[in-house]
This record gives C-alpha cells, sequence and structure tokens, in this order.
C-alpha cells in the first residue's frame, strides 16, 4: 500500500521573529486568482505613487570653499573621501561620511583646473592656470588623522612649472604615468620634472583629458576647435579626431565598455561615441538647456551623471535619450563638476556657489540597514513597476518631475524650436525634385568631419 505524507519545511512556517505575523499559504493558481492583473496594477501604482512621496534625493551640502569648486577626484582606495578644487587655488579633502573638510592642500596661486589620484591612492595630483604641477601624499588609511604639525600633507612632494597654463590632468587607470592638458598633450612621470612625451594636433589649447580604464596607453582628448582626439602612447603620432559643431567640455569612459565613451557638449546634449566608429554616435542624450559642463559614468558603467551650466545635474541610462532623474536646489548655481562616488549609491556635485552637493543616485533609496524582508518588497515593487510602466498611468507617474521655472520655459521653447525647424525641413523636402535632399539622423548631423 502506497502512503502519501505532507511534508513541509521548517523555514516555511516559522516566523523570523515573534512579533511577525504568522505565515499563510497560498495557492498561485491563475485560474483560483482571476483578479491578479488588476490587484498587480493597482500595486504598482501605489508603488510608483510611494516613490515620488519617499523621494528626498538631497542628503546634505559641504561648505568650506571661498570661491567656486572647478574641478573634483576620487580616491579610488578610500570609499568616503573626495578631493575638490577651487577657482582661488583651494585644494581641500572631504570625508564624506561627516560632509567635512579633512585636509587642505595650499599652494596654488591661481584657480585649480585638474585633480587626480594614482592609481593605488597616494598621490594627489594637481595642476591649473599658475602654470604649476604640484605633487602630494595623500593621508594613509584612516582619513581622519589630523595634522601633527610636522607639515607633511601642507608641503607638496614635488613642484614642477612649466611654461603654459592646464586645464585638465589624469592618471592611468593602470601605471605610473599622468597626462595634463593645456597648449599639448604632456605624458608625465611621477619622478619626472619634464614630460615624457607630448602630443599636438593644431594649435588649440585642449581643455579636457581622459585615460582608457581597460587600456591605460589609450588616452581621450577635447580642444577648443571642437574636436575630439584619440591618443595612443605607443605611438609618435595623434591617432583619430573627430570635429563636432560645437564645443566639448569634457570626456568620460565607459567603465564597463572600455571602447565605448560618452562626451559633453556645448549644445546641452551629450554623445556616445564607440572608439572604432567615429563617424558616427551611438546615442544622443539630450534634456539639459545649457552647456553641459562635466560628466562621470557610474562604476557599474549603466549610468552617468551630467553637470550643467542651466543649475541642474541629470542622471542617463547609459543607452537611454532622455535623463532619468533631474537635481536642482534654489540655491545651486552653474554646475561645474560632478562625480558617482565609488559604490555608486552617492553624487557628488560641485557649483558657482561654492558648495559641493550630496545627492543619493537613487532619489526614494532607503538609507541605513535594509532588512532582507525589506529588500524583497522593495525588489517585488519595482518589479511589478517594471511590468506595467507601459500603462498611461503609471508612465505619467513615473516620468513626472518638478522643473524649475526658468528650466521649463527654456525645454519648451527649445521643443518649439526642433519642432520648427522639422516642419520647414519636410516642407524644403516636398517641393524639391525626389531624392535631392536628404534627411540626416542627429547621431551624425553634429560632426564635420573625421580625420585620421
Amino acid at each position: 500500500m502506497r502512503v502519501k505524507v505532507i511534508s513541509r519545511s521548517t523555514d516555511e512556517f516559522t516566523r523570523e521573529r515573534s512579533q511577525d505575523l504568522q505565515r499563510v499559504f497560498r495557492n498561485f493558481d491563475p485560474n483560483l486568482r482571476p483578479q491578479e492583473k488588476a490587484v498587480e496594477y493597482v500595486r504598482a501604482l501605489n508603488a510608483a505613487k510611494l516613490e515620488k512621496i519617499f523621494a528626498r534625493p538631497f542628503v546634505g551640502a559641504m561648505d568650506g570653499h571661498i570661491d567656486a569648486v572647478s574641478c573634483m577626484a576620487k580616491n579610488p582606495n578610500h570609499l568616503k573621501g573626495v578631493f575638490s578644487g577651487s577657482m582661488d587655488g583651494d585644494v581641500r579633502l572631504w570625508d564624506l561620511a561627516t560632509r567635512r573638510t579633512v585636509r587642505q592642500f595650499p599652494g596654488h596661486q591661481g584657480a585649480v583646473r585638474g585633480l587626480t589620484v594614482s592609481t593605488d591612492g597616494g598621490i594627489l595630483v594637481t595642476c591649473g592656470t599658475d602654470c604649476t604641477l604640484r605633487l602630494w601624499k595623500v593621508p594613509g588609511d584612516t582619513l581622519m588623522e589630523s595634522d601633527d604639525g610636522s607639515g607633511n600633507s601642507s608641503q607638496p612632494l614635488a613642484v614642477y612649472v612649466w611654461k603654459n597654463a592646464f586645464w585638465g590632468v589624469d592618471h592611468q587607470w593602470d601605471g605610473d604615468l599622468f597626462a595634463t592638458a593645456g597648449a599639448q598633450v604632456d605624458i608625465w612621470n611621477h619622478n619626472r620634472s619634464q614630460p615624457v612625451n607630448s602630443f599636438e594636433w593644431g594649435n588649440d589649447t585642449v581643455t579636457s583629458v581622459r585615460f582608457n580604464p581597460g587600456e591605460p596607453n589609450l588616452l581621450a582628448t577635447s580642444a577648443s576647435d571642437r574636436s575630439i582626439n584619440i591618443y595612443d602612447l605607443r605611438m609618435s603620432t595623434p591617432a583619430r579626431k573627430v570635429i563636432m559643431r560645437t564645443k566639448t567640455n569634457s570626456i568620460a569612459w565607459n567603465p564597463m565598455e572600455p571602447m565605448n565613451f560618452t562626451a559633453a557638449n556645448d549644445d546641452g546634449k551629450c554623445y556616445s561615441y564607440d572608439v572604432r566608429k567615429l563617424n558616427e554616435a551611438k546615442c544622443v542624450h539630450k534634456d539639459h538647456v545649457s552647456s553641459v559642463m562635466d560628466i562621470d559614468y557610474s562604476p557599474t558603467g549603466r549610468e552617468f551623471v551630467t553637470g550643467s551650466y542651466d543649475r541642474t545635474v541629470r542622471i542617463f541610462q547609459y543607452n537611454g535619450g532622455h535623463s532619468r532623474e533631474i537635481y536642482h536646489t534654489k540655491r545651486m548655481q552653474r554646475v561645474f563638476c560632478v562625480k558617482f562616488s565609488c559604490d555608486a549609491s552617492y553624487i557628488i556635485s560641485g557649483s558657482d556657489d561654492t558648495n559641493l552637493r550630496l545627492w543619493k543616485a537613487k532619489a526614494s533609496e532607503q538609507l541605513g540597514v535594509v532588512l532582507p524582508r525589506e529588500r524583497k518588497k522593495h525588489e517585488y515593487l519595482e518589479a511589478v513597476k517594471n511590468r506595467y510602466k507601459h500603462l498611461a498611468e503609471v508612465k505619467r507617474i513615473v516620468r513626472h518631475r518638478h522643473l524649475p521655472k526658468p528650466i521649463y520655459k527654456a525645454t519648451k521653447q527649445i521643443r518649439e524650436m526642433t519642432e520648427s525647424e522639422r516642419r520647414r525641413a519636410e516642407r524644403r523636402k516636398a517641393h524639391s525634385a525626389p531624392g535631392s535632399i536628404q534627411n540626416e539622423p542627429l547621431r551624425t548631423s553634429r560632426i564635420i568631419k573625421e580625420i585620421e
């Protein structure tokens, strides 16, 4: 005789804590739950509304500079340490956990235009318009150690005086070299007072430089002649160059896909390129209404943050045409630099009003310890929202953002101008000979030419 025995795991009916409700066993057969979709739709709607209610992205401001914050740098060895430089020559190390200054690095007589930290996190490189390049020792494992009067932190390890002003600096992701941008691209070593190599392509000022995270010898620069240049340290001449219709202010490589980079442009848009095919942009990211001043990728490579002259900070998906989030405050002025934290949880922005601001990367994310059951509920609500995000009501709530009045008016004006140009192009094409006028997509229309 065969006997069927019901067996249950102890975990299925044991409460995690004494205050919990007794677990209820449910049969998930869809035939027994005809209202399942309706119930999930309501849950998705409520989850979208709750996300708006709990959206509190601003964490705090870090006040200390007395002039506009011009540049920032992350320390790859310390999660909570970030460096900032201002237009009056002040360089500071901040502790993000306490939001206060840990160390100051005085010495520059002009605006600090570039900051970068070595691969091992031990040396800080600063440069500016006073034509000097300074190397500093970064504080040790504990960021909170104070000055002991020995002068280890207040005095630079080395000072290199050069004949031209510097506009940017970046260190190799894996190596001992760093590059400076100015009248030309100079490659430096920590132990030499003269560049080990120099590159130039034309006589225009190079405004930004970024090393590739995957290939240490590859770097990209942007110049005042509206060009984006690709250099290879193993070659004696520059590799490739693309000239756009407007100037590129900053460049950021995707750390997870090192063949792709995104350029922040003066026309208020960002252009993502594949370095192997520079004659066409992979994606155009548009929402800003003024020049995009700085850009930085998340360590995950799925998102990037931009800071703009229109006094806002936006977060884009790496393949999204429009921003998923916009951050702004009444006091924040033109944003000159932005950075993702090394754990992709926070965003730091530096602006013209002398403040650094700390934001959450996800506006409604809960700070602090999240219990396993809370995390499961958040994941479930996120999955429900994604399932019903195409429906009108859910889409309207998720997409809604409060915009400052100047941004709203400028966005409306840009939309009207774009629509007018589209109608004009359609009429011109309709009254021309067939095939005489070709529609040029935005991904290629902003590129003038490519030079190899």
